[in-house]
């Protein structure tokens, strides 16, 4: 992966594109090719190309509407000498700032190192720290799982209807955006499954919920994944000494009760199920310390059970 900085993205494909834009709409507000050049600090032969040529455009700059009101807004400040070089600038610079935070200088970031796809970067809002490691460790930990799951065999024959997921959370997580799930759930396509994204923090709720209820008991078990409830399976979990527990199926304080029944039995099972309820669909989950960690389990148990 070759490294490129953010700041690389802004000068060669950013600025080009709003100095065009600039120029084009002061223009339009009757300023002369030569006062243009005075106003964004280039020659009069760049603003004539600017103006009347044809510019290569970073279409994803241009078509944004931030981009268009900030430059509507610049030049006519400094059209009507109601704006400064200084205000100029800081309009600029707010927008770059703003493309920078999960925006089209993001998309354009990812597209030139394509190992930053996925990882929900904002390294040039928050900075290297700890905590944007341990998200990606997190989101890591999803991706590997996704993985193991799309190339289990017979795994689509556990996935339920409502699709299966697979999530870890961050340590200390509290709530459902502290756990990394996949957006839009894997499901079966063809006799396989499908993975249909990158992994996201706060995609999934049902694998959530019983992922935050078991680490109110254990913290260190902050990953779980579903799979359609199966008798097969269940044996097969049975058979390698996993502790299993049913549960109800309600939806209602589901997260309470799950964490009350972990906390009567001193522990976090390795498999919890139910057997479903009226439009609900027989689910079980299987909860280990990564979402990497239950992929690999669930990949054991569907072997077993398929061969049984």
């Amino acid at each position: 992966m070759s490294l490129r900085l953010p700041s690389e993205i802004v000068v060669e494909d950013v600025l080009p594109t709003l100095r065009v834009l600039l120029a084009r709409e002061l223009a339009d507000h009757g300023l002369t090719q030569q006062e243009i050049a005075a106003h964004l600090g280039v020659t009069q032969a760049a603003v004539s190309t600017y103006v009347s040529g044809d510019p290569a455009l970073e279409p994803r700059i241009v078509d944004h509407p931030r981009t268009a009101a900030t430059v509507e807004r610049v030049a006519d400040g400094l059209a009507t000498d109601e704006m400064d070089p200084y205000d100029a600038l800081a309009a600029v610079l707010e927008l770059v700032r703003a493309f920078e935070d999960r925006g089209p200088i993001c998309e354009l970031h990812e597209e030139a190192m394509p190992g930053l796809e996925g990882l929900g970067c904002d390294l040039c809002v928050r900075g290297a720290n700890p905590e944007l490691r341990t998200e990606r460790a997190v989101l890591d930990s999803v991706r590997e799982a996704s993985r193991v799951l799309a190339t289990t065999p017979g795994l689509a024959a556990f996935v339920p209807n409502v699709g299966t997921n697979v999530g870890t959370a961050l340590p200390d997580a509290e709530r459902r955006s502290d756990v990394a799930a996949v957006p839009g759930r894997i499901y079966v396509m063809d006799n396989g499954v499908e993975v249909p994204a990158n992994p996201e923090f706060g995609a999934s709720k049902h694998v959530a919920t019983t992922i935050l209820a078991a680490m109110a008991v254990d913290p260190e078990r902050r990953g779980a994944l579903n799979l359609a409830t199966d008798d097969a399976l269940l044996a097969a979990a049975e058979s390698r000494g996993l502790d299993t527990m049913e549960f109800d199926a309600g939806y209602e304080d589901r997260g309470d009760r799950l964490r009350e029944q972990f906390e009567t039995r001193g522990a976090v099972p390795d498999v919890v199920f139910h057997r479903g309820a009226f439009g609900i669909e027989p689910i079980t989950y299987i909860l280990s310390e990564t979402g990497a960690d239950t992929a690999r389990l669930a990949a054991e148990l569907v072997e077993a059970a398929t061969e049984g």
